[in-house]
């Protein structure tokens, strides 16, 4: 009776479970962002106007009605740049510590549990923001510390869930869709952030707004998505045989991590030098975009947090977009994986740097500096079917923990980042920002030189550890052709 109430369930969803399961972790990785950059978006209202970018190399706005306003609503800060720098990077401080014990948690018990307490703590320690600032910066810095805690587990166990449920021909698609919620949280904080201050005339409101609709989004999560398919109450016969067909080498026993051989991995450890230079890039825009629109573009709250999204909404379509080609490519033969791990990577890098260095040549023309940072972060919206998805082909079976350590590595860039700006930027002018452009530049170039050499879009040896004749053949230094052919050969004997 169990079994035919669970079929009329499953019949309920015109989806499959999947795909469910990626629309969930969209909007994981989408609540994530926006409680993220909530507090980018507030500061700029939060400070006393500064003196200091009365300069030289300023912008000058001659529009008075478009131009940068006083800050509104609720009481005002006396912090420098150099101070607003680290209460920004704070975040990343308990980001970066609980990667790996949120991938131990996602292996051990289920991403289902280690994603959704992350967000759920996430949202709480967002809606009570406002009431530790007034205690001064060093207990906000203290709260943005343990916001990090919250959502550090969040791509560890998203990607150990992807890595139970996501087939390799579908990987750059579902996975592209789930991590470009980054985008869309960023699109809404920006562009509904701005709104909201302006509207309630007052910071706060925006902590109260994101943190509210995380704990909603952890409700609807913990009633429809499971931690594997095996698990799942609801989904189909048709589904779990398709997906036991098409993803033979995952293990839901509990295992032993291969932790020698991870950390001794060279296809990985190039994947963690192209997350620092990504992560370098992106947290430059998503922290410090605002501040730029703010403080050297002078746009008021409402413009800069409209003009701010703008560059998102673009990478977002990029990234889907870019995410369904290189599947094709993939699945019909056009590009072998790794070569296409590689090309798309480069193109994430190579192109948001030329195109971030533009604007700052573009000087005060408001127009064409956003049209350049919105051509940057398209180009690199093609980074999450490069590299992002990489650490899935390298192995399926310990997902969790690879991105643990890659996001968390390269996460190290969300601490310096903030810091470095505002200790460049003090008066916040084109020069000053322009230096921060040419070290990004260089950042992104050489960590791409190093992904290029070193990466592999094929699964390593050591995903399958309860295989020995993988230990026995790469001691004896058998190469990377040779093992995936035995693979396949193991493949075929497992589905036998």
């Amino acid at each position: 009776m169990l079994t035919g109430w669970r079929k009329t369930v499953s019949k309920m969803f015109c989806i499959p479970q999947r795909y469910v399961l990626g629309i969930m972790g969209l909007l994981a990785v989408l609540n994530a962002y926006t409680m993220r950059t909530a507090l980018s978006i507030a500061i700029t209202e939060m400070v006393l106007p500064s003196e200091s970018s009365e300069n030289a190399d300023a912008c000058v706005v001659n529009d008075t009605g478009s131009s940068s306003s006083s800050p509104v609503g609720d009481k005002l800060y006396d912090w420098d740049e150099t101070t607003q720098g680290l209460i920004l990077s704070s975040f990343y401080w308990g980001y970066v510590l609980t990667h790996i014990p949120g991938a131990l948690l996602a292996e051990r018990y289920g991403g289902k549990y280690a994603l959704g307490l992350g967000i759920l703590s996430t949202s709480v320690f967002t809606i009570i923001t406002p009431f530790f600032v007034d205690f001064g910066y060093g207990w906000l810095i203290v709260l943005r510390v343990f916001v990090g805690f919250g959502e550090g587990t969040t791509y560890p166990a998203l990607n150990s869930l992807l890595g139970k449920w996501v087939p390799l021909h579908e990987r750059g698609k579902i996975g592209t869709m789930s991590f470009a919620g980054a985008q869309l949280g960023t699109i809404l904080a920006n562009s509904l952030g701005g709104v909201v201050i302006h509207a309630t005339n007052s910071w706060a409101s925006v902590f109260y707004l994101f943190g509210g609709i995380g704990i909603l989004w952890f409700i609807l999560f913990s009633l429809l998505c499971y931690s594997d398919p095996e698990s799942h109450p609801f989904i189909s016969d048709d589904e779990k045989n398709y997906l036991r067909k098409e993803i033979p080498n995952i293990n839901n026993k509990e295992k032993k991590i291969p932790w020698k051989q991870i950390l001794t991995s060279v296809p990985l450890w190039a994947l963690v030098v192209a997350q620092i230079g990504h992560d370098w890039g992106f947290f430059a825009m998503v922290t410090d975009l605002p501040k730029y629109m703010s403080g050297v573009l002078k746009f008021n709250v409402k413009q800069s947090g409209l003009w701010s999204s703008l560059p998102y909404v673009i990478m977002w379509i990029v990234s889907l977009s870019s995410g369904a080609f290189c599947d094709y490519m993939i699945k019909h033969g056009y590009l072998e994986i790794t070569f296409a791990r590689k090309l798309f990577t480069s193109i994430a890098a190579i192109g948001p740097g030329i195109f971030m260095l533009a604007a700052s040549y573009a000087g005060c023309n408001r127009t064409v500096v956003v049209a350049m940072f919105t051509v940057a972060m398209g180009f690199m919206g093609t980074f999450y079917c490069g590299m992002k998805v990489n650490a899935l082909d390298l192995s399926p079976n310990y997902a969790g923990t690879l991105m643990a350590l890659v996001n968390g590595i390269g996460a190290v860039s969300g601490i310096i980042i903030p810091y470095l700006i505002g200790a460049l930027t003090e008066d916040q002018s084109v020069a000053q920002w322009r230096v921060v452009f040419w070290i990004t530049m260089g950042v992104f170039i050489l960590t791409t030189i190093i992904y290029v050499l070193f990466a592999s879009g094929q699964e390593q040896w050591w995903n399958r550890p309860d295989h020995p004749n993988f230990g026995k053949n790469v001691e004896k230094g058998i190469d990377g052709d040779k093992i995936k052919t035995e693979m396949q050969i193991n493949n075929e004997k497992d589905k036998l």
